[in-house]
Formats: C-alpha cells, sequence, structure tokens
C-alpha cells in the first residue's frame, strides 16, 4: 500500500491538483460572483497554470522545490491578494526545511499545519472569517489526528477531504470579514466562500490520486 510518495510522485499529484482545480474555473468564478469579485477561477486557472507548466519542464530534487515552485509561479503570474496568500500556502508550508525526498501523511500534515500559520501571518485571517482558512485549518487538525490514530495516507487524505468539505458549507452560515465579500455583512450568508472551495477541491483531488495510485500498484 502507498504510505509515502516520491518526488516524481508528488510532483504528479500537484499535476492533477492543477489539472482539477483549472477544471473548477467556471465553478470558482460563479461561486465567486456570488459575492466576491468573480475572478477567483480565473486566477486560480492562471496561477496553477503556470505552475504546471514549470512543474512539467524541469527535473525535481526534493519535494521542497515542487512547493516552493508551485507557490513562486502563483504569486508571479496571478498577482492580487489571492496569488499571494495561495502562493504562501505553498511556500511557507516548507520554508526552512531541509531537503526532503518523499512525502508521507505526518510530512503532509506537518507541511500543511506551518502552511496555515503562514497564512493566517501574512493574511490576518482567522476561521469563521469566511476565508479558504475556513477549509484549509479543519483539514489540518484531520491529517494531525489521522497521524496520530495511526491512520494510511489515503486515510488520512481522505478524512481531511471531508473536514475541508464541512468546512466549505460552515462558510454559508457566516459573514465575511474580508474581501468584497465583507461591504455585504449579513447578505454574505448563505453563500460558500471561493477559496476555502478550493482548497477542497485540492484535498480532493489528492485524495483520489492516492487512491489512483493505489489501484496501480
Amino acid at each position: 500500500m502507498v504510505q509515502t510518495l516520491s518526488i516524481d510522485q508528488t510532483r504528479d499529484m500537484f499535476l492533477k491538483v492543477a489539472e482539477a482545480v483549472i477544471g473548477s474555473k467556471e465553478l470558482l468564478t460563479e461561486i465567486d460572483s456570488q459575492i466576491g469579485d468573480g475572478d477567483h477561477g480565473i486566477g486560480m486557472s492562471i496561477g496553477f497554470t503556470a505552475a504546471s507548466e514549470e512543474l512539467r519542464n524541469k527535473q525535481w530534487s526534493s519535494v521542497n522545490e515542487i512547493f516552493q515552485t508551485t507557490g513562486m509561479s502563483m504569486i508571479k503570474s496571478m498577482g492580487g491578494a489571492s496569488g499571494v496568500i495561495f502562493g504562501t500556502m505553498f511556500m511557507g508550508g516548507v520554508k526552512g526545511l531541509d531537503p526532503m525526498k518523499e512525502l508521507d501523511l505526518s510530512t503532509i500534515a506537518y507541511i500543511w499545519g506551518r502552511a496555515l500559520t503562514a497564512i493566517k501571518v501574512r493574511g490576518k485571517a482567522e476561521l469563521g472569517d469566511k476565508t479558504m482558512i475556513d477549509a484549509l485549518q479543519p483539514a489540518v487538525e484531520a491529517l494531525r489526528a489521522a497521524v496520530q490514530a495511526s491512520k494510511s495516507l489515503a486515510e488520512g487524505l481522505k478524512e481531511a477531504e471531508e473536514a475541508a468539505a464541512q468546512g466549505v458549507e460552515n462558510t454559508k452560515s457566516i459573514p465575511a470579514k474580508f474581501g468584497r465579500a465583507k461591504s455585504l455583512g449579513e447578505r454574505a450568508i448563505g453563500y460558500r466562500d471561493a477559496g476555502a472551495t478550493t482548497v477542497w477541491i485540492m484535498m480532493k483531488t489528492m485524495r483520489e490520486w492516492v487512491e489512483g495510485a493505489l489501484v496501480h500498484e
């Protein structure tokens, strides 16, 4: 059973994540148009397209480089708050870490945990502010719990996906504290957050990729 991902497998997984987010462009744009600027899907598509091109065209010597390059590609290509925040998620997760040759559930939990901290420092948002943190923090907590329970890689990612999905659902019941949606006040209630939805898509796709790798072992 696949419990660790090699450098190449990590790259392939993130290429699949990029493909999934790009394929969700219309959905994310629709969600963001309801209470935001309507450009989230477009921005994510641009950022992950740039990241995909970088990931495909180089040989990688560590997992860290894959995270760093993905994040930097998003910051450079997207601009704006979403580019900075999602770029920080990838780059902040591995900043200062020794080069890693593989990725397991414990490492994934550790990296996304550091990413969560980096985003909070950069964006000043917390759980309950109707942002991507409302999906990422529950996902991180689920990953950590799965590590403590000695769950498999696939099981841990599935629990992270489910926690992120619930986090997205929770954003419907709260007003926004950031972005254009902030000005809507209570009128933003009833709508999910686009950034949180993107995090859920990422977790879902990571789980699907790992399950696919198990099938082809």
